[in-house]
């Protein structure tokens, strides 16, 4: 007991030469640094006494202003604070300045959320040019007005699971021969019975870049004569249109004589045989043969040849310029100017062979129209 009497005696003694040598200020913040701790102290809690925040503000700022008027003052902040550690009060002052230094941010951190419908765009481009980088992508995108760093583009290319340039294949033979098919002209024939059981022979040719039908004719005796001269009406027509084609694809048929292929050999345009008993290789020819059959003459009883030849005519009109094809993305083989665009209107219907097929159109609401 006499040791801790001597102890505390000690401590007074050392306290009271600091209280001398501490100059009025520094006293008057180390009475309010006391006092506040003090006042937690008084609460009667069965636990230890919890700060709240605008008591460790209070004695934040104090031993803030405590340490800078006195000099080596943060060497004896275990003299004057008493229930914390100075490490805790320290962390405090720093969570004050932290705070001060925080401000709302207008909209969400990071980057701006990219659209769906730019990401599909991106996708698309990848894919349709497999020898595209990252940096092509974003200079296209940049052209079709969207702003867009090289890594975004990479990380959805990345996240669709579309494989880096060199890893993608550098095309298909589909991409490969679609280099030359407006260069391609198709040709076949097809029969037609009539009502009387009559055999009628429709030679036709088809473009396939732009998948538009060319009618040569219908006949019951189709020999070298008139399929020779139905070859020369046909390579007029394509003059005249200024249009010019490289290469010609008919099967084997015998109706095929040499005349025939020395029309289309003199204009430079080479002859490609196809296989025997080989459809597939005539596939846009047959292709055709079928739609024609379906919407058009195994809905009709034929009379005659020249009956024949209207059906036809009227179907080859609808089937050029006005029914869109899935094998060049739902457009006509025919362009017609303006009727893609036209949204104004109302919607009409116009009856084709008395209403076998049905063409629907937007007019402008100033025409006239009538319902055939």
């Amino acid at each position: 007991m006499i040791s801790t009497l001597l102890i505390s005696l000690f401590s007074i003694f050392f306290d009271l030469v600091a209280i001398l040598r501490t100059s009025k200020s520094d006293k008057d913040l180390e009475i309010l640094i006391l006092r506040q701790q003090v006042r937690i102290l008084q609460r009667k809690t069965k636990t230890p006494p919890r700060i709240s925040d605008p008591e460790r503000m209070i004695l934040a700022t104090l031993l803030d202003k405590y340490c800078s008027f006195k000099d080596g003052a943060r060497q004896h902040l275990n003299q004057v604070i008493l229930i914390f550690k100075p490490d805790t009060v320290l962390r405090w002052h720093r969570e004050l300045v932290r705070r001060k230094w925080t401000f709302k941010r207008k909209g969400k951190p990071g980057r701006p959320v990219i659209s769906p419908e730019l990401e599909a765009l991106i996708i698309r481009l990848a894919k349709e040019n497999p020898r595209w980088g990252y940096d092509k992508i974003q200079g296209e995108l940049l052209k079709l007005g969207y702003k867009l760093c090289a890594s975004s583009v990479r990380n959805i290319v990345k996240r669709h699971g579309v494989p880096p340039t060199n890893e993608r294949s550098s095309g298909s033979w589909r991409a490969f021969l679609g280099h030359y098919k407006d260069q391609i002209l198709a040709c076949d024939f097809f029969t037609v019975e009539t009502i009387w059981l009559k055999t009628i022979y429709i030679l036709f040719f088809i473009e396939l870049g732009t998948r538009r039908i060319h009618l040569a004719g219908c006949t019951t005796a189709p020999d070298s004569t008139w399929v020779t001269q139905q070859a020369r009406q046909l390579v007029w027509n394509l003059k005249d249109d200024s249009k010019e084609f490289t290469f010609l694809i008919h099967d084997n048929d015998k109706k095929f004589t040499s005349s025939f292929d020395l029309v289309f050999s003199s204009e430079k345009v080479k002859i490609l045989h196809t296989p025997f008993q080989a459809p597939r290789a005539n596939s846009f020819a047959e292709r055709w043969v079928r739609s024609v059959r379906e919407e058009c003459l195994d809905q009709i009883l034929i009379l005659n040849e020249n009956h024949l030849q209207r059906v036809l005519k009227e179907y080859d009109k609808y089937y050029n310029h006005a029914r869109p094809h899935q094998g060049i993305g739902q457009r006509f083989p025919v362009s017609v100017p303006g009727r893609e665009q036209n949204r104004n209107g109302p919607i009409r219907r116009r009856n084709i062979l008395g209403g076998i097929i049905h063409d629907y159109q937007r007019q402008p609401s100033s025409q006239v129209y009538t319902n055939g």
